[in-house]
C-alpha cells in the first residue's frame, strides 16, 4: 500500500500539533514493511519533520525583511504546489491523505480514494473569531462529504462534526493522538526562569481563554507572592496581551519564553503544574506531554478534555473566574493532591502511543481501499 501525504500543513506551522500528527504517522509508516509514503515536499521550516528520514526537503531561513521573506516564502510555497499537484496527477499511489483542507487536489486525484483527518470543529464551534475571508471551515465540509473515511481524535469532536456536518457517523473512525517527549537527562536551558510557577503551553487565540486565566490569577499571585505564570510558545505578547497584563498588576508576574522540545521538558518538570484554561480543544496533546513530564495538570471541564484526561486532571469551570482560582489554589497548597495528579497522569499515558495511532490508521487506509 502507498499513501501520499502533500505539503499543506507543513509550510504553515512551524510547530504545531497538526504537523506533529502527520509527522509522526509518517515517522512510523516509514519503518514499516508493508506500507510506502510519497511525501512531495521542496520547502519547509518545520520543525517536526526537520531531521525526518522520510523527507528530502529544504529548509531556508532568509536573514532579510519582513516583506522580502514573505516573498521568498510565498515563491517556495508555489513550488510545493507545484511539486505535490505533479505527484497527484501521476497517480503512482494508492490513496491520498491531504494535511490539511486546500482544494488543490480534487481536480487531479481522478478516481484515487483520500481520507481525511478533522483535528477539531474550532472554526464550526466560534465562527465570529475567525475573518469572513476565511474559507477553512467551507473547503472542511466540501472534502469531508467527499473523503472515503474522517479520521478524527477524540470522540467528542465525531460528535460536533456530526452535529455540524450531519454525516454517518459509520464514516468518521476515532484514533486518538500521543505524546512525543520523553523527558530524560533533561538540561536546564539558559533562561531566568522562576523557581515557582504555574505553566501555560502555546497559542493564545480567543477560544484558548488565556484573558480569563490572567483574570482568575490576579488575587492568586498577589496572595502567593512567590509564585508566578510562565507562558511558554505561542509567540510574544501582543499590545492588547500586555495591557491586559498590565491594568491586572501583573507585568513582573507573567513572563514568557520561546521554546524547543527539550527547553519545553524543563518547563514541564519543574513547574507546579501545567493549566489549560481553553474553552474547546480536538485532544490536547500538551495534557500527554505534562503527565510524561510528571507535571499536574489543570484543565477546563469542557470539549474532549474529560475524556482524554480521565480521572488525571483537576477540572474547572473555564468560564468561572472562581473555579479557575478554587483549583489553582488546591493545587498551590496541596501536596498531597499534587502527588495524586502526577500518579494518575503517569497511568493514564500508557493508553496512548503513537504506534497505537499509527496501527489505527493503516486499518483506516485498507478499509477504503
Amino acid at each position: 500500500m502507498k499513501v501520499l501525504f502533500d505539503y499543506q500543513i507543513f509550510t504553515l506551522q512551524k510547530y504545531g500539533g497538526i504537523s506533529r500528527y502527520f509527522y509522526e504517522l509518517m515517522n512510523n509508516f516509514y519503518q514499516q514493511k508493508d506500507i510506502e509514503i510519497e511525501f512531495p515536499l521542496y520547502f519547509s521550516n518545520n520543525e517536526n519533520i526537520k531531521s525526518a528520514k522520510f523527507s528530502n526537503h529544504n529548509t531556508f531561513f532568509p536573514n532579510t525583511s519582513f516583506g522580502l521573506k514573505n516573498n521568498i516564502t510565498r515563491r517556495l510555497n508555489k513550488k510545493n504546489l507545484k511539486f505535490s499537484s505533479e505527484l497527484i496527477a501521476r497517480q503512482n499511489y494508492d490513496l491520498m491523505h491531504p494535511t490539511y483542507y486546500e482544494l488543490y487536489f480534487m481536480e487531479i486525484l481522478g478516481k484515487k480514494p483520500f481520507v481525511l483527518t478533522i483535528h477539531d470543529m474550532t472554526y464550526e464551534v466560534f465562527p465570529n473569531l475567525f475573518g469572513t475571508n476565511d474559507k477553512t471551515a467551507e473547503y472542511k465540509k466540501f472534502l469531508a462529504a467527499k473523503a472515503g473515511k474522517i479520521i478524527t481524535i477524540s470522540q467528542n469532536t465525531k460528535k460536533d462534526i456530526i452535529k455540524f456536518y450531519n454525516i454517518e457517523e459509520s464514516k468518521i473512525i476515532i484514533t486518538p493522538l500521543a505524546n512525543s517527549l520523553f523527558p530524560k537527562n533533561i538540561e536546564h536551558p539558559k533562561i531566568n526562569l522562576p523557581e515557582k510557577y504555574l505553566l501555560y503551553v502555546g497559542s493564545r487565540k480567543a477560544y484558548k481563554n488565556f484573558g480569563n486565566l490572567l483574570v482568575a490569577s490576579k488575587t492568586i499571585l498577589n496572595e502567593f507572592n512567590d509564585i508566578f505564570i510562565v507562558c511558554a510558545g505561542g509567540g510574544n505578547f501582543s499590545k492588547e496581551e500586555q495591557y491586559k497584563i498590565k491594568e491586572l498588576g501583573l507585568t513582573n508576574k507573567v513572563k514568557h519564553f520561546s521554546i524547543n522540545d527539550q527547553s519545553l521538558q524543563y518547563f514541564y518538570s519543574n513547574a507546579l503544574a501545567f493549566i489549560f484554561p481553553s474553552l474547546y480543544e480536538g485532544f490536547g496533546i500538551p495534557i500527554l506531554e505534562a503527565f510524561a513530564c510528571k507535571c499536574p495538570v489543570l484543565l477546563s471541564n469542557t470539549s474532549s478534555f474529560p475524556e482524554v484526561a480521565g480521572d488525571a486532571g483537576l477540572y474547572f469551570d473555564p468560564e468561572n473566574v472562581e473555579s479557575i482560582q478554587d483549583a489553582i489554589k488546591k493545587i498551590i497548597t496541596n501536596e498531597k493532591a499534587r502527588k495524586e495528579l502526577i500518579s494518575a497522569g503517569s497511568i493514564k499515558l500508557k493508553e496512548y502511543s503513537w504506534e497505537k495511532t499509527a496501527a489505527q490508521t493503516k486499518l483506516v487506509y485498507e478499509s477504503v481501499l
